[in-house]
């Protein structure tokens, strides 16, 4: 993406699109929990007839979760509507709904979104990613526990239920000093035991259980996905924070993910995200029509659904490449490589003098021996000039 643009001029190119819409809002409000209400009532009368039917249902009403969840997300950023206190408060009942402390949620998010790709800062909000270097230094059993927690089920299956049921209950990594987060997990955990009270005396609290917890699961699986390929495809951005910069990795650590209408609506629009990144302030409703006429937006990574799924394999970020890569290209490299033995010892009839000297250890004129270099840094990380790679 050849955009030689600083900060002001961003600002400006985007700021037609953050205007929040109270209208819109109340609009994506309604057609959003209405359905899922009537789905999740289903679901509890489908009990009654085949427990099949009732997970059946569990599919569409999980991505109606995740679009909730982004009505939620879009209240953090303070783009959903033109008003703070109603961002705070439908982002807070959300929050009960969706199971994520709108408070907690929002500033962990934040952190995201401020240091997406930075080496030195892979802290809160983030995929866990290591380097290829740094993989290398761990111990088996590290490399192992690596492994395990990029597994696809790991990280679509028991890291979503362990994020929705648990971590976001009791996240004691949280600072005891952010007083604000934590009256928001507390406040969020009274609210989910009232709701969760009341339809136990509705229906029963085994019925609020099977219907509730295959919808929290589904949304879990796709939503992480989702937030997964947006940042771990091939040609992704990370760097060194001397060289980070906030614009190349929005644009190019940011994936637009293609997909078919019907899934940008359940999804919340969630596939725009290096716009999103670029631009947080603008509404999930104004992120397609941003898309469409600001054309230089468009020269960036597009991922398929299918490409997405792909990504999944690539577990490692490679500096000398400057690409994600998986498990298997470490194996080849390493049983590729010659033993410190191997590489010194002299096979028979050869000298054991250095390349390019001579047999006595004075260095000949011959230019064949060239020392390893460190890859070129794209300069352009220091400005706000934006390439695509």
């Amino acid at each position: 993406m050849n955009m030689l643009l600083d900060d002001k001029s961003w600002r400006q190119l985007l700021a037609p699109y953050k205007r929040s819409s109270t209208r819109a809002a109340v609009v994506q409000l309604l057609d959003t929990a209405l359905p899922f209400a009537l789905l999740w009532y289903l679901m509890a009368k489908s009990l009654e007839v085949s427990y099949a039917l009732t997970l059946a249902l569990a599919v569409p009403a999980g991505f109606l979760f995740i679009r909730l969840f982004i009505l939620q997300h879009d209240c953090g950023h303070g783009s959903f509507f033109p008003s703070r206190t109603a961002n705070n408060v439908a982002g807070s009942l959300l929050g009960v709904l969706t199971l994520f402390p709108y408070g907690y949620w929002r500033r962990t998010h934040a952190i995201h979104h401020a240091t997406s790709g930075n080496l030195e800062q892979r802290e809160l909000g983030d995929v866990r990613t290591y380097t290829v270097r740094e993989y290398q230094a761990f111990a088996p059993v590290y490399r192992w526990l690596y492994g395990l927690y990029r597994h696809p089920l790991v990280l679509l299956g028991f890291g979503p239920a362990y994020q929705f049921i648990l971590k976001h209950r009791f996240p004691f990594d949280l600072p005891w000093s952010w007083k604000r987060e934590w009256a928001s997990v507390l406040w969020t955990n009274a609210g989910i035991a009232v709701a969760f009270g009341t339809l136990s005396w509705w229906l029963g609290w085994r019925s609020v259980l099977l219907v509730h917890l295959p919808v929290v699961l589904v949304a879990g699986a796709v939503g992480v996905f989702l937030f997964y390929v947006q940042h771990n495809f091939e040609d992704t951005y990370w760097e060194h924070d001397k060289n980070w910069d906030f614009y190349s990795a929005s644009v190019q650590g940011s994936s637009f993910l293609d997909l078919p209408r019907p899934l940008h609506w359940l999804t919340g629009n969630i596939g725009y995200h290096h716009i999103h990144h670029l631009a947080s302030r603008i509404p999930n409703y104004r992120l397609a029509e941003c898309f469409r006429q600001v054309r230089g937006l468009q020269q960036v990574t597009r991922l398929t659904l299918w490409q997405g799924l792909r990504s999944l394999r690539l577990k490692l970020w490679d500096e000398e490449t400057r690409t994600l890569v998986g498990f298997d290209a470490v194996r080849n490299r390493e049983t590729s490589a010659p033993s410190p033995i191997a590489a010194t010892a002299p096979r028979r009839g050869e000298s054991s003098a250095e390349p390019g000297t001579t047999p006595s250890g004075v260095r000949g004129g011959r230019e064949d021996h060239v020392a390893d270099r460190a890859p070129a840094i794209d300069e352009s990380s220091r400005s706000g000039r934006v390439t695509k790679r």
